[in-house]
């Protein structure tokens, strides 16, 4: 049986999509058989971090809602040896989701996949309860940004309510020389603030939004301190799970 992580941020606006697309990517590029579902309903953007945005026929609402079959929403990057995609409604008002619905879906596809990640809609909204009702593990991105870190301490408490006991998180586009200047949150002071283990630290890199603007993710390219970086990332959000 596979393993859910729900991606989740309390705050928009931190990578969590892009940490998403890249963190399948190298789980494929591992040998894993992946699956990417896009919760943002509405505001779908997996699709075009993956360069998927013009195969996508149905989604993951047409699933849920006996439109199509899950076979039919899912869509292969034939990039990556075992990495498919279900996106998320462009229109939010075609979805009529409730958590069972969502748990059954996970469930199902926990037989065919060794991942399935869920890329939750930001905040601590009822679409972050539905989004979550399968998963088995979360992973919470967020930055260093006072606003950010606090939200992201609200989204753990959500999580844990939704009984999601399995939690990490993971600091994204940290610059070591602001940091250095005491004008945003520490490492440290954002460690004291978080109740969940750290699985590590994405420097900020413009090649990373560079990539994700094209439709790659930045793991493609094997050997880079970033591709080598999300590996070991990985690794300990696994040993989490």
């Amino acid at each position: 049986m596979g393993k859910v992580i729900l991606v989740a941020s309390g705050k928009g606006g931190v990578g969590k999509t892009v940490f998403t697309s890249n963190a399948g990517a190298k789980l494929a590029l591992e040998g894993y058989k992946v699956v990417l579902i896009d919760m943002n309903m509405g505001l779908r953007n997996l699709d075009i971090c993956l360069g998927l945005e013009n195969k996508v026929v149905y989604d993951v609402a047409d699933v849920l809602t006996g439109v199509c079959r899950i076979k039919q929403a899912l869509i292969k990057d034939r990039r990556f040896p075992e990495l498919y995609l279900m996106s998320a409604p462009q229109n939010k008002q075609k979805a009529e989701i409730t958590p069972l619905h969502m748990k059954v879906l996970c469930n199902k596809l926990k037989r065919n996949f060794d991942f399935i990640l869920i890329d939750a809609p930001a905040g601590i909204g009822e679409d972050l309860v539905i989004s979550g009702a399968g998963a088995d593990s979360a992973v919470i991105i967020t930055v260093p940004e006072y606003a950010a870190v606090r939200d992201a301490d609200a989204l753990d408490q959500v999580l844990l309510e939704i009984g999601i006991k399995k939690r990490t998180y993971v600091i994204n586009k940290v610059i070591a020389n602001l940091i250095c200047t005491g004008l945003v949150p520490s490492i440290a002071e954002i460690a004291e603030a978080m109740r969940p283990n750290m699985a590590g630290i994405i420097q900020y890199d413009e090649n990373i939004l560079i990539a994700a603007n094209n439709g790659l993710p930045i793991v493609y390219r094997e050997g880079t301190y970033i591709e080598k970086n999300f590996k070991k990332i990985l690794e300990r959000i696994i040993e989490a799970s």
